[in-house]
């Protein structure tokens, strides 16, 4: 009972400390603070950032939301010159849109031992559209320097009150004080869910409110030659409770990237709300999607999804002559699949629902995912396949960890056939089934099926994809190499070659390959089997490089891995908080062959080597031998799960460590 006192009165007072964060109240000792003293290392800082989500009621608009925020951020060296600006996001539909407004916007410096405000201007302010439905209101702060401070305060007022934007705590920098308090009446049922590490303070309290409703009422009066009409005006006052809660975290660490993580937002510490029900008078208890079968039966049951999966008129004569004949399932697959995918061209656009429709797409040969997925799908089914839809969060749009009606952003083809999936995603004209189009690799996606039943897909590869690389180099007495090189790419290296490539000039995928390698000159260069995806890709060039090679004297030394060799760790950080992402499985395969210079002999050779991490999640094999003018390197590293936890992730870097000391170890050899 002590402790909880104790925890009490300490939130408290931190509420009460709170109630001093104003914009306007800025001293000479903040100004004259010269870095941040949770983190020397940061740019800049937010002293504070707070936001208020409530709503206001309107006989016109009935019950609209709005948002306020007003931050604070101190500029610590010129690299935070980028917090100056400003933006955020809001919804133009064709009828109801939001409405975002600036205020309070000021640079505070100090000049002369005084303080000097400066205002945001007029031109400093504007509104960029950014797609058909959203635009962004920007503003760029005015007079800053290395120690300004500057404050602004954002309003959107949106008429859709089902959806309070989400709240993050954490930012690129540091965060002293972050605040979010959300007012909901009664009416309205929300689920709150927190994501990332950091777990804010709640407090909840209910407070009565009321909104006051005029009416018109008329009245005819007898008598005369006409009735008299008179018009009369009653106020209904409506009491509610209100439901404030309240969410705080402080000294908040910022969010930095770290190498092979899959949307750093995935971590970031956020506040989400839900809407779960609505319960007006005289209205009843409407439930919205509260788990993953409530979101998959409203999503099914929309006419721009589950409705547009039903048509198949506009496209059954085609798909009856290209299937005539055809007996076996896999075929039929193949030949659907592949029509769709030439046919069809991605206008880019993500979501569930079709926009314009599956009719419309299929005549003007370009759609949005979901008409281009959707449509794969009907026509498989159409074709006696077990095709059903996927709903998929792309990596853009983060993991879908809660049910959420929004949770989801996109829609691929799967095929239940001889107890597994087969995932189909015709938007790439380079994807293949189970070659999706990185974007969907995001962990797990929800299969719905024609009786609005749904489960969780794993959308991770489970094989390895192979990158097979055989160098045969010749080392001159001058220390200069040449020789070819064949890099075959396979399954996920393939796609992500051609995707990476595409209408690539042979002139500019050598200025590529010599950027990567820097000193290394190509000569005679082709890539076969570019656009034909039932093959690997095929890349051979010639090489030359004069600086793989270093000459002291009667010895040389290098890298049998040459301009191949890592020569660091990609994994620095003492402790991972994230998971590894390395998109999929992979395979590293080199076959080396060197020959040495006539009048050298082999003084050191490095040893063999081979270690793997726990659980087999990664391995690597080194062999190297000699033989008179000849050295031989067989080597492969294999990465054996997409993900990997950061429990495992000292035994990564170590792993990692062993790979750099190998590929850097030196070959001497010595002039006889």
């Amino acid at each position: 009972m002590k402790n909880l006192f104790i925890t009490a009165i300490l939130f408290l007072s931190t509420l009460g400390f709170s109630q001093k964060r104003e914009l306007g109240k800025v001293t000479i000792e903040e100004l004259n603070e010269k870095v941040c003293p949770t983190d020397t290392s940061a740019v800049a800082a937010i002293l504070f950032n707070i936001g208020k989500t409530y709503y206001v009621y309107s006989e016109n608009d009935g019950f609209r939301l709005v948002t306020e925020i007003s931050t604070k951020i101190k500029i610590y060296k010129k690299e935070g010159y980028e917090f100056a600006n400003q933006s955020i996001g809001f919804y133009i539909g064709d009828k109801d849109s939001e409405n975002v407004s600036v205020s309070k916007a000021y640079t505070f410096n100090l000049v002369n031992n005084k303080i000097e405000k400066t205002k945001l201007s007029g031109d400093s302010e504007f509104t960029e559209k950014v797609s058909k439905n959203w635009s962004r209101k920007k503003i760029t702060m005015p007079n800053v320097k290395v120690g300004s401070i500057i404050e602004y305060k954002f309003e959107i007022s949106s008429p859709y009150e089902n959806d309070i934007p989400e709240w993050e705590f954490q930012k690129n920098i540091p965060v002293n004080y972050s605040e979010f308090l959300t007012v909901i009446p009664e009416y309205y049922m929300f689920n709150a869910r927190s994501k990332g590490y950091l777990t804010p303070i709640i407090q909840t309290e209910k407070k009565a409110s009321s909104i006051t409703i005029t009416s018109k009422e008329r009245s005819n009066g007898g008598g005369g030659l006409r009735n008299q009409t008179s018009t009369s005006f009653s106020n209904e006052t409506i009491t509610f409770d209100e439901t404030r809660t309240k969410y705080v975290l402080e000294n908040i660490p910022a969010l930095k990237g770290e190498s092979f993580v899959n949307n750093i937002n995935n971590y970031r510490a956020t506040i989400l709300h839900e809407l779960s029900a609505k319960r007006f008078p005289n209205s009843g208890y409407q439930s919205f999607s509260t788990d993953w079968e409530s979101v998959v039966k409203t999503i099914y049951q929309s006419e721009n999804f589950g409705g547009e999966l039903k048509k198949t008129g506009y496209f059954e004569k085609d798909i009856d002559a290209l299937l005539n004949g055809v007996s076996s399932f896999e075929e039929k697959i193949a030949i659907v699949f592949n029509y769709v995918k030439s046919r069809m061209n991605w206008n880019d656009l993500l979501g569930v629902y079709c926009d314009d429709g599956v009719r419309k797409a299929y005549i003007d040969k370009k759609g949005s995912a979901p008409e281009i997925n959707i449509m794969l799908t009907a026509m498989l089914r159409y074709a006696g396949i077990e095709a059903n839809p996927i709903l998929v969060s792309t990596r853009s749009n983060g993991i879908s960890i809660f049910p959420s009606r929004t949770s989801y952003n996109y829609v691929i083809a799967g095929v239940e056939l001889q107890n597994q999936v087969i995932l189909l995603d015709a938007t790439n004209k380079f994807s293949l089934p189970n070659i999706l189009p990185i974007q969907d690799l995001n962990w797990f996606g929800r299969i719905i099926r024609k009786n609005e039943t749904s489960a969780e897909i794993d959308l991770m590869p489970k094989s390895n994809s192979s990158d097979v690389i055989n160098l045969m180099a010749t080392i001159n007495p001058q220390g200069e190499v040449s020789g070819k090189i064949r890099e075959q790419y396979f399954d996920y290296n393939a796609f992500v070659y051609r995707d990476n490539n595409n209408g690539l000039t042979k002139e500019s995928a050598i200025e590529k390959l010599e950027k990567r390698h820097q000193g290394l000159e190509i000569g005679e260069y082709d890539v076969l089997n570019k656009n034909d995806l039932s093959k690997q890709i095929i890349e051979n060039y010639d090489f030359t490089t004069d600086n793989a090679v270093e000459v002291i004297g009667d010895k040389m030394y290098f890298s049998p891995f040459l301009f191949f060799a890592m020569t660091e760790n990609p994994f620095k950080q003492e402790v991972r908080e994230y998971p590894i992402d390395f998109v999929f499985p992979n395979q590293d395969k080199f076959n080396i062959s060197i020959k040495i210079p006539d009048g050298y002999t082999v003084e050191t050779l490095p040893q063999p080597k081979a270690i793997a991490m726990p659980d087999n999640l990664a391995n690597f094999k080194y062999n190297i031998t000699n033989t008179g003018s000849q050295i031989q390197v067989l080597y492969t590293l294999d990465i054996n799960q997409a993900i990997i936890g950061s429990e495992d992730y000292d035994a990564l870097k170590n792993f990692f460590k062993e790979i750099v000391n190998k590929q850097t170890e030196k070959i001497v050899l010595k002039k006889v």
